[in-house]
């Protein structure tokens, strides 16, 4: 064993190793034409033993030791916690507010999610046998069909937000459907996951029961003392300019939050992400003046270890033939239910066939919310190495495939895209969605 400085040293290489290949990588993936995550999930893959563990010398074991992973993983968890934030605190309901709007992303959300949650409680039927015991604890039915569901379930929201700010798509009648029904898929999805927490946490139905009271009371005290001392906190650090006191004070509630949540029963990420929605949303300039920045930069340097550590849990090199079915089987559902289900609701609101599937295919990316969701379920122990594998390989697979297929459809002029969006008021939605991306679409890359 590394002595305390030499190990210190090792994370802190770690690091830096981890920061130049997820750039190198993911200025790759932007030169042809995908997400920087891309790249960034591709490099952690390369690094682990799928690729760099398959030459001689064992490099990935040398240059990221069993010591070095618990630091490794909390670096990761910072950036983390960060981001889940800022997915709390760009979550507008405004979105789902406006005449018509609230029908038809429902109708689009209850497709997209129904279908694909469906599909991923199927599947799980046929996975489980093989996949119900994890490190040697056994786990129930209930809670691996729901995490596969939910899984199944998610859409990018910041990866979405990005690439139709990208194609100029924000204010077209897909852009604004796409928005607003990946913003109601994600909450579905992390209701799901939270049950799942419960789920996997609970030894018996009285700690379920505890477990779920205490959510209740979480949430409660979030909603009634936690957003008014936050909407005075704000008020007062804006009005001074104290940017460095402000993100400080944020930073440690965030991080007490995650805590919270973590003692509660369920995932640190929905502490992370209560946090933000319970964060004030005015005044807008302001606040994305003396927050923005800090938070780009921290996750700038934090997440990209996340992206890496992810792929260094990924293991391609384990996996057999049965592993290497139920992958293609695993996408292969993925993008059907996701694909189908979100036709059938576009169809319903009488959308063309190209809108159509230029829609399946948004909502079909998964991203870094996917990568999320899969740690979350390692962490509960609902996962193994080999789904998991095959989960990752999933979602670089159906956010990879969403850019050269979207090229093949044919854009809208600006003219045509705002005529698209149907009413006055779908245009005003789209703008405003478009206006509150940049911060979880500058994690996304």
């Amino acid at each position: 064993m590394a002595s305390p400085d030499m190990l210190a040293a090792t994370v802190l290489a770690d690091v830096a190793l981890i920061l130049i290949a997820g750039s190198a990588l993911g200025s790759v993936a932007r030169r042809v034409g995908q997400p920087r995550v891309v790249g960034e999930i591709a490099a952690g893959i390369a690094l682990g033993p799928s690729l760099l563990g398959l030459l001689p010398g064992h490099l990935s074991a040398r240059l990221f030791p069993a010591d070095a992973r618990p630091f490794l993983n909390a670096f990761a968890q910072l950036g983390l916690a960060l981001f889940m934030f800022t997915i709390g605190w760009e979550f507008d309901l405004k979105m789902l507010r406006r005449p018509g709007t609230r029908a038809t992303a429902a109708l689009v959300s209850l497709g997209s999610v129904g279908v694909a949650f469906g599909s991923g409680v199927a599947l799980a039927t046929v996975l489980y046998p093989e996949h119900s015991t994890v490190h040697g604890h056994h786990i129930g039915f209930p809670p691996f069909a729901l995490f596969l569901g939910a899984a199944m379930s998610i859409t990018a929201f910041p990866v979405l937000a990005r690439v139709l700010r990208e194609r100029g798509r924000v204010g077209s009648r897909v852009g604004t459907l796409a928005l607003a029904s990946a913003a109601v898929d994600d909450i579905l999805a992390w209701c799901s996951l939270a049950l799942v927490a419960a789920l996997a946490g609970a030894r018996d139905p009285w700690q379920f029961a505890r477990i779920a009271a205490w959510t209740a009371g979480y949430v409660a005290v979030m909603a009634l003392a936690v957003r008014p001392t936050l909407r005075l906190l704000v008020c007062r650090t804006v009005a001074e300019r104290a940017q460095y006191q402000l993100f400080v004070l944020l930073a440690a509630g965030i991080f007490l939050s995650c805590y919270a949540t973590t003692w509660i029963g369920i995932h640190a990420i929905f502490g992370a992400f209560a946090f933000g929605m319970a964060m004030p949303r005015k005044p807008d300039t302001d606040l994305d003046e003396q927050l923005q920045k800090p938070l780009e930069l921290t996750g700038s340097l934090l997440l990209p270890v996340f992206f890496i550590v992810t792929g260094l849990g990924v293991d391609v090199t384990k996996l057999s033939g049965r592993g290497v079915l139920e992958l293609l089987a695993v996408v292969a559902i993925a993008v059907a239910g996701k694909l189908f289900g979100t036709a059938a609701a576009a169809r319903a609101l009488r959308l063309p066939w190209r809108q159509t599937a230029e829609l399946g295919l948004l909502m079909n990316m998964r991203g870094l919310t996917e990568l999320i969701i899969l740690n979350a379920g390692v962490t509960l122990g609902v996962l193994d190495t080999s789904i998991f594998t095959a989960m990752v390989l999933m979602a670089l697979t159906t956010t990879a495939m969403a850019s050269p297929l979207l090229k093949r459809f044919r854009l809208e002029s600006p003219l045509e895209a705002g005529a698209a969006a149907g009413t006055e008021a779908g245009t005003e939605i789209a703008a405003e969605a478009g206006a509150d991306q940049p911060r979880a679409a500058a994690y996304a890359h």
